[in-house]
Formats: C-alpha cells, structure tokens, sequence
C-alpha cells in the first residue's frame, strides 16, 4: 500500500521539521509549519488506508482549534493596543523617571493584563486542540498498532495543560520525539485491525 508507506515518511519527516524548527529560530517558524503540514497530509493518509475517517477529522478540528487560538490571541492583544492608544501609548512611556518602577508598572497594567488575558485565552483552546489531537493519535495507535501516537497523544495532552507552568514545554518536546518515533515505526504495510 504505497500511500501508506508514503505517509509514513511524510509524517516522519514532518515531525522532525516541526521540532528541528522549534530550535532554529532563524526560520520564523516555517520549518515547524512545513513540518506540521506535512504530518496534516499523513495524518489523512492513514486515516483513508485505515478507512477511519473520524482519525482525521479530530486531527483537523486540533488544527482549526489551533487557528481560532491564534487569532483570538492576536484580536485580544490588538484590543488591548487599541484600547490603550496604540503606538503612541508606548512612545509615552519614555517621559517616565525609570527611578519610579511602581508609575512604570501603573502606566503598563492594561497592556500586561490584556496579555494575558489573550495568553490565558490561548492556552485554554490549545488545551482543547490537543485534546483533539489525541483523539486522532489514539485511533492510530489501535488501528496501526503502534502504540508509540497513543504516548505522544497523551504527551502533547498533559504537555500543554503543564505548558502554563512551563514544564509542559520540555513534555511538548518529548511527545514531538515521539511522534517522529511513531511515524517511523509505522509497518510497511497496513494490515487493518478489525474493530
């Protein structure tokens, strides 16, 4: 089954992008978004050589979840910008006296709590997306029988509910090592578990 073998590769590769782009931080990111795209694109192969579609569709609400965290992100922080005068708010800051960190600290209040705000509110539907994300590595594992994307699942779970103390990112990291792992201990073939 050559798209099995092919997803296997892409999804490897695209696990190693992502976390090779984690710490390459030249490349503004677009190693781990050709990383994660190519995991998307195996992620939907296995799901039709395992006729599963619900492995992709949990997959693809991570992503859309993912994207509705973003974007909420950057509107709360624009609100907050905007709410606070915008450019001009921070070009104001410098008729502060530096010897003063508590006016400093008065004249900042709305930005950092409107950060995080939007943090918090990220970090709640990251919560949600990798609940998804799970989801989809679970069926994988029972249909593919490699249990490794059940471990990573639950990684990248307890991961980003720990990523608010800042643990959660060395457990993010660990479960992406295991992705690469799971990918590339896919079988050649597919024989299908019934059930």
């Amino acid at each position: 089954m050559g798209s099995f073998q092919t997803a296997k590769i892409l999804g490897g590769i695209g696990a190693l992008l992502t976390l090779i782009g984690v710490f390459v931080p030249s490349s503004f990111g677009i190693l781990s978004f050709v990383g994660f795209i190519m995991v998307f694109i195996a992620v939907k192969m296995i799901a039709d050589a395992t006729k599963e579609k619900s492995i992709f569709d949990n997959y693809l609400y991570a992503f859309v979840a993912g994207i509705i965290a973003i974007v909420a992100f950057l509107a709360i922080i624009l609100i907050t910008l905007a709410s606070v005068g915008g450019i001009s708010f921070f070009m104001d800051i410098q008729n502060f006296a530096y010897s003063d960190p508590m006016a400093i600290f008065s004249y900042l209040q709305p930005v950092l709590f409107g950060a995080l705000a939007g943090l918090l509110v990220f970090w709640i539907i990251a919560v949600v997306a990798s609940l998804f994300i799970r989801k989809s590595y679970n069926m994988i594992a029972e249909k593919t029988q490699v249990k490794w994307f059940a471990t990573a699942g639950l990684l990248f779970f307890i991961g980003t509910i720990t990523a608010i103390i800042l643990i959660g990112f060395l457990i993010l990291i660990i479960g992406v090592i295991l992705e690469i792992v799971a990918f590339f201990s896919l079988p050649e073939q597919l024989s299908v578990k019934e059930g």
